[in-house]
């Protein structure tokens, strides 16, 4: 896995060994990054469920003014602050070692992102929960996007009920991105 674009270009990034995280394919970030690159310089980024920090890295690589990677695996938080480091990024970049849901409570009323991506265990439900706890909360810039990598039989005909618009889905070979905003 590799910085794809910007200031960390090229360089390559560390992964957790073992099946505990499922790193987002250099191919599949090259895609989802071109759809949101224009808008990425100078943005507030919040990676949840960040594995080894892949998709944050490349949010600050790209021009983001600051990026907050939730984890809550330590050995995986160990290997976001090594590529934090490794590409000199991690001065604009806050970990917390932290389940999703309990990170969004801590950062609510300290940041506003524009742009919220999370990669949670697939089939289990867990982007549901973390969508039902963003809709009451002010993390989310008024015109922010919330990106969420999910297999391709996860269901998210719940969207629209919750108070958010499915603004566009994107299939892979074997998952997928569904990019949302609040109503």
């Amino acid at each position: 896995m590799r910085v794809i674009a910007g200031s960390a270009k090229r360089l390559q990034l560390k992964t957790l060994e073992g099946f505990d995280t499922r790193p987002t394919t250099d191919r599949i970030k090259e895609t989802l990054f071109n759809m949101i690159d224009p808008w990425i310089g100078d943005s507030y980024f919040l990676d949840l469920f960040a594995g080894s920090g892949g998709i944050g890295i490349e949010a600050l690589s790209r021009g983001a003014l600051e990026a907050v990677f939730v984890e809550k695996n330590p050995k995986a938080v160990a290997v976001i602050r090594e590529n934090l480091n490794h590409t000199k990024l991690s001065d604009n970049a806050t970990v917390l070692q932290m389940d999703a849901v309990n990170a969004l409570y801590k950062l609510n009323g300290k940041y506003q992102f524009d742009y919220i991506f999370m990669d949670p265990p697939y089939d289990h439900l867990l982007e549901k929960d973390v969508l039902d706890r963003i809709k009451d909360m002010h993390i989310l810039n008024e015109d922010g996007l919330i990106i969420i990598e999910a297999s391709l039989n996860t269901n998210f005909d719940y969207i629209e009920s919750m108070g958010y618009r499915l603004v566009k889905e994107k299939k892979y070979k074997t998952n997928k991105h569904i990019f949302v905003e609040i109503k």
